[in-house]
């Protein structure tokens, strides 16, 4: 199973108490950010293009359970930046462990091999390893040659040791769903637990604005791609949001499922946005205009977003939302192939397209001190 069943059990009863409470808006994952610092310049990514004092700058331990105590959800993702160039970062994890709280620690891997010694293994921690596709298409990604060597090395030593390892794959335009599909073989045979994918979101502050995906094409990749599907491939989402992707079901974007919290308090209104802080979650529910984001709102940075933190919370409330919603997933678990004739000649008839040399665009302005002081071989210090 893609999700453990004691996982599984705590969301389910978790979302059914929110029904019972009558809650329409209520968290189901806190994206917890303690830095913006990174040892990549990826150029999709808006979250590192900020000044030195900014990418300096971290959360505490305490400020960090205070925020999940907070807003009370039962799973945390720690995204970035990279999150083990915190230096309390062992000491982060282990407080969420101790409180139950399920934890995905996101990291780009090149640190991860080193740091493990510095991690318990629990049933409550997953290390999340972004790896964007095969080799060619990481490195390309993630603008660094050798990239994806590293991670895949991390991938493997990470699961010799006993923890649970998942996947985040960001799709772009130009992505080959045939090499996403041996790429998916290749993270099964190195032993992931599960795999996430999706496409990636237009962030106003990354330097590459040319190869996002509008939502046509994201539904015609993401139908050719998960259409006729191995059983072997385990996936960390929703069925409900996996249809979504391939245009089988529309969702309306839940951005208040996936609460952010950073070193400038509970970001307005989700992950993917910046519209101002709060300084309480309660205030970011409250004052919060949430009819003005996403897709039916007409807002134009919502237009093509099917981005994970958006909507795979949508996923999972549909399914408990309504019976309706419950057999909906049921029915998607037997029918877990998609079996789809004309997805497959889709496929087929698939024509990959040149996406140009990597070029390993800027660097991240990460102070000479504070690579030092992170034994961060890989960063690139800025001037």
């Amino acid at each position: 199973m893609a999700v453990p069943v004691a996982q599984a059990w705590t969301v389910a009863t978790y979302v059914l108490k929110q029904k019972l409470k009558g809650r329409k808006r209520y968290p189901l994952v806190l994206m917890l950010e303690p830095l913006f610092r990174c040892n990549l310049a990826c150029a999709g990514c808006g979250k590192i293009q900020y000044p030195a004092h900014i990418l300096k700058a971290e959360l505490t331990p305490e400020e960090c359970f205070r925020a999940v105590e907070e807003c009370g959800t039962p799973m945390v993702s720690i995204p970035g930046g990279e999150p083990l160039l915190h230096p309390r970062m062992p000491e982060i994890v282990q407080g969420l462990v101790d409180r139950k709280k399920y934890v995905y620690m996101c990291t780009n891997a090149l640190l991860l091999k080193e740091k493990l010694h510095l991690f318990k293994p629990s049933k409550y921690l997953s290390f999340s390893v972004h790896v964007d596709g095969e080799r060619e298409h990481h490195d390309f990604g993630v603008c660094r040659e050798g990239g994806y060597d590293i991670a895949m090395e991390g991938v493997r030593a990470a699961v010799a040791a006993g923890f649970r390892v998942t996947t985040n794959t960001t799709l772009f335009d130009g992505a080959d769903p045939h090499s996403v599909r041996r790429h998916f073989d290749q993270l099964m045979d190195a032993g992931v637990d599960s795999m996430m994918v999706s496409p990636g979101y237009t962030y106003d502050k990354a330097p590459d604005q040319k190869h996002f995906l509008g939502r046509a094409r994201s539904r015609r990749l993401f139908r050719a791609l998960l259409s006729n599907r191995k059983k072997r491939w385990q996936f960390n989402a929703s069925p409900m949001f996996l249809e979504f992707l391939m245009g089988k079901r529309e969702l309306t974007c839940t951005p208040w499922g996936m609460p952010t919290f950073s070193i400038f308090g509970w970001q307005k209104p989700c992950y993917l946005l910046q519209d101002g802080y709060a300084d309480t979650f309660q205030e970011l529910m409250d004052e919060v205009e949430w009819s003005n984001y996403g897709t039916e709102s007409g807002n134009p940075r919502c237009a093509n977003c099917m981005v994970h933190s958006g909507y795979e919370a949508s996923g999972v409330n549909y399914t408990f939302g309504s019976l309706k919603g419950f057999v909906a997933t049921a029915k998607a678990f037997f029918n877990w192939q998609y079996k789809d004739d004309d997805a497959a000649k889709l496929l087929n008839d698939w024509q990959p397209t040149s996406h140009g040399p990597l070029v390993q665009i800027g660097t991240p302005v990460i102070s000479k001190a504070s690579a030092i002081e992170n034994h961060d071989t890989t960063a690139v210090v800025g001037s």
